[in-house]
């Protein structure tokens, strides 16, 4: 194999992030892709069945390649305690911080070709001095000093089979996404998008449609006046800049087939209405991508589920389609 690896971020290690690497890696170990976990070599023994013997440590993310089909590869950073399936500890937070950054790092310096990164819980975090609210603003954080040749991210996109959808605004509170919102932050989420449709996406000639805040798309000022003060001229900012832009559309109507087929992401103002279309149309196999980042990033679209870790029945659903999916962004920016 002459391609990189990319490597995989383990998570939360007394989460499902381990049981469904183990998975991931029993399906794709026969396919043209190889990656690495980064993380901690004994949680993933103790989430097989076969134990260690499935797994080998590295060095190196050069070895993985060859190793692949054989043997799931580890870069070993182990957890400074032991912890338990289904009990998150404040004690394992530096050790998921320092398994993204040592990632993170490796996808900088070109060593891997993208980062997939397995669900983290964001209280223990949090209780660890944790000061980002998830994943996408630490990797915002860690790469703001790379180059990239874009508008500037991290925004977030989730993608569901022919569905993808972007955020203006992300875990924040439904109160507040008003107040947060400007022409300025739509106009940069619509930049982002069109750019990443055509760099990640392979897509020619993008359509760009954005979701109102209000019912009704605002009903012409008459369910709230964010349409006509802040979405419409933003849209016409988008279009003068050359993004092929349309809305602001009623987010009630935007979703179903009919809609979906045109235009090639939806750029959406809060995390329900992005999110609640993309867990419906499908729950297991959604992908978070972290756009506007001089690195490739993907991670499943659910969580920790600390109450099925260590038992056996995570599907590993999500994390093969951010494999997946993680490759093909990365053999698009190879033809771009």
């Amino acid at each position: 194999m002459k391609s990189r690896p990319l490597a995989l971020t383990l998570g939360d290690p007394a989460g499902v992030g381990p049981e469904i690497t183990i998975k991931a890696w029993q399906a794709l170990r026969n396919e043209p892709l190889s990656f690495l976990v980064v993380g901690d070599f004994q949680a993933l023994a103790s989430a097989s069945a076969a134990g260690a013997s499935i797994l080998r440590r590295i060095t190196s993310p050069q070895e993985a390649p060859r190793i692949f089909r054989d043997a799931l590869p580890v870069l070993d950073i182990p957890l400074r305690t032991p912890v338990i399936a289904g009990q998150p500890s404040a004690s394992a937070a530096p050790s998921v911080i320092q398994w993204i950054e040592t990632a993170v790092g490796l996808a900088l310096r070109g060593d891997v070709s993208g980062v997939v990164t397995a669900p983290i819980a964001k209280a223990p975090l949090y209780e660890a001095g944790f000061k980002f609210p998830g994943h996408t603003e630490f990797l915002g954080d860690l790469t703001s000093a790379a180059s990239y040749d874009g508008a500037r991210g991290p925004i977030m996109m989730l993608t569901a089979q022919d569905l993808r959808v972007t955020l203006v605004t992300v875990h924040t509170p439904l109160a507040r996404v008003p107040s947060l919102l400007s022409i300025e932050a739509i106009v940069n989420a619509g930049l982002v998008t069109d750019q990443a449709l055509r760099r990640d996406f392979g897509v020619a000639a993008p359509r760009v449609a954005v979701a109102g805040l209000n019912p009704h798309a605002g009903e012409s000022g008459g369910i709230g006046r964010e349409e006509i003060e802040l979405v419409e001229p933003a849209v016409r900012a988008l279009r003068d800049l050359g993004v092929d832009a349309t809305g602001p559309y009623p987010a009630d109507s935007l979703f179903p087939a009919e809609m979906r087929s045109r235009y090639d992401a939806a750029v959406c103002l809060y995390h329900d209405q992005a999110l609640i279309p993309v867990k419906m149309l499908d729950f297991w196999g959604g992908v978070n991508v972290t756009l506007g980042l001089p690195i490739v990033r993907t991670s499943p679209d659910h969580g920790t589920a600390f109450d099925i870790a260590g038992r056996g029945l995570a599907r590993a659903d999500s994390l093969l389609a951010a494999i997946r999916l993680a490759e093909q962004i990365v053999k698009h920016r190879r033809a771009a």
